[in-house]
């Protein structure tokens, strides 16, 4: 005979639950005898629905947004920094344009003071002599002084010989436009550049004395040629004009950006207070 069934069988959820809350109240009567002895500090129990039952996922949540601001602020520190260091870059930029200085080209004091070739008349009390009445009298001690400074170092292409067939010149072209230098032939001013080179090179030689090298300059008339000879070939220039100056104008010897040649005289002959200056450009230059 079969035993009788129980008409409230126990289902297996509430077993479960019974079982879980005896566990729960064995593992409380153990808190509460260790509370008693001293061993732990009582902590309520955690009950759900209560505000700690979300303390984990609260946490969580907030730990995830800490995270996000501290990103962000390296993100911008970072952004800082690089904006810092272009700013930085870009005032070096601009302080060292500002005090950036032009290429200065060495150029003898004198050239700056008084034209070349300056000289008394042949027929003058004393004769022909360098014309030192010319220069500005506080400029003269330093004028000497430049005087006896050395010349270039000559270049491989620098200008020989000088022929102006209008003219009838025919001469060598000698380094430096000193008293000396312009004995010996047309005379060229240190550091003006070699033929065909770009620049203005500055020839002279005198009108009345040594020759009488430069006496018909006044005869020349644009679209004359004049012609320069050196180690790398020969090089024509063409006359473009003509103009009376005093001896301070030196500005006629100012460099130019093509290739253009000056020639200096003293000017009238025998009177010698003046310049004449004749100017011309390479053959096939703007």
């Amino acid at each position: 005979m079969n035993p009788k069934k129980s008409e409230n069988p126990i289902s297996e959820s509430e077993l479960q639950r019974l079982l879980k809350e005896q566990k729960h109240a064995r593992h409380q009567a153990r808190l509460e005898h260790y509370r008693r002895i001293g061993r732990v500090v009582g902590t309520p129990p955690i009950v759900e629905g209560t505000p700690n039952s979300s303390r984990k996922p609260r946490r969580k949540w907030v730990d995830r947004l800490l995270l996000g601001i501290e990103i962000a602020a390296v993100i911008g520190l970072l952004i800082i920094t690089a904006n810092g260091v272009g700013l930085i870059r870009t005032l070096n930029r601009e302080v060292i344009n500002a005090i950036q200085q032009p290429t200065l080209t060495p150029t003898p004091l004198y050239r700056a003071v008084i034209l070349p070739s300056g000289h008394t008349p042949p027929n003058s009390a004393g004769g022909a002599r360098y014309n030192e009445e010319e220069i500005p009298e506080h400029l003269r001690p330093v004028m000497q002084a430049m005087a006896s400074l050395a010349l270039p170092t000559p270049s491989a292409r620098q200008a020989t010989r000088i022929q102006i067939a209008a003219i009838g010149v025919d001469a060598p072209v000698v380094q430096g436009d000193g008293w000396e230098q312009l004995k010996k032939g047309v005379g060229q001013h240190p550091f003006t550049p070699d033929p065909g080179q770009p620049g203005n090179i500055v020839l002279s030689a005198h009108n009345d004395v040594f020759g009488e090298l430069f006496r018909d300059l006044d005869k020349l008339k644009p679209g004359d040629t004049i012609v320069l000879f050196s180690p790398s070939g020969q090089f024509v220039y063409i006359v473009t004009g003509t103009q009376i100056v005093a001896p301070t104008n030196v500005q006629v010897m100012n460099a130019s950006e093509g290739s253009t040649v000056t020639l200096i005289s003293c000017y009238p002959y025998m009177v010698d207070n003046k310049r004449i200056v004749i100017s011309a450009k390479l053959q096939g230059n703007p």
